[in-house]
C-alpha cells in the first residue's frame, strides 16, 4: 500500500506516493534527490539528518514522510539563496567548522534555528543549542566559532 505525500521542500512542491514506513531522511535523499541531509545513526542521536520542519529543527530520521504531509521543509541545500552561500555555510568554511563534513549539514541547520531565535548567542548558548548534534572529528571549538562568525555576518548594518 502506498500513501500520497505532498510537501514544500526548499520552496518547491513535491508530490509522491510512498510506503508508509519511509523515513523523511530517506524521502529527502532517495526520492527527492537532496543528499545534503546525511544519514547517521537513524536513531535520533547524532543529528546529521537535522532539517527544518515548519521552521523548527528536527531529526529527519525520527519522522516518517507521511507524518510531515503538507509541511514546509528546509534542508541545507535550501539555505543558499540565488547562488550565494548562507552566512552559516560561509562561517563553517571560513572558521574551519568542519573536518570530514559528515555532521556539518545537521550542525548548520540546528545553528540556523538558534540564530533565528537568538541572533547574538554566547558560546554556552551555542554549545547548548548544538548538544543534540555529534561531531566525531572536532573539539567543537571551530564549530562554535563558525556560528559566532555567522551571527556577526547576519546582523543588520546599523551604520546607515
Amino acid at each position: 500500500m502506498l500513501l500520497k505525500v505532498n510537501m514544500r521542500i526548499n520552496g518547491s512542491t513535491y508530490d509522491h506516493e510512498v510506503e508508509p514506513r519511509l523515513l523523511l531522511v530517506h524521502y529527502l535523499r532517495d526520492v527527492v534527490g537532496l543528499t545534503g541531509t546525511h544519514i547517521g545513526c537513524e536513531t535520533g542521536i547524532c543529528g546529521a539528518c537535522t532539517v527544518l520542519l515548519n521552521g523548527e529543527a528536527v531529526k529527519s530520521c525520527c519522522l516518517l514522510a507521511v507524518q510531515v504531509n503538507g509541511a514546509e521543509i528546509q534542508t541545507v541545500e535550501g539555505l543558499a539563496a540565488e547562488g550565494e552561500l548562507d552566512p552559516l555555510q560561509i562561517g563553517f568554511w571560513e572558521k574551519h567548522g568542519l573536518q570530514c563534513g559528515f555532521c556539518t549539514p545537521g550542525m548548520i541547520m540546528a545553528s540556523h534555528q538558534l540564530l533565528r531565535r537568538n541572533p547574538n548567542p554566547s558560546k554556552d548558548e551555542i554549545r547548548h543549542a548544538l548538544a543534540g548534534n555529534l561531531c566525531r572529528c572536532t573539539g567543537y571549538q571551530h564549530i562554535v566559532e563558525s556560528v559566532q562568525f555567522a551571527a556577526v555576518k547576519m546582523k543588520p548594518d546599523t551604520t546607515a
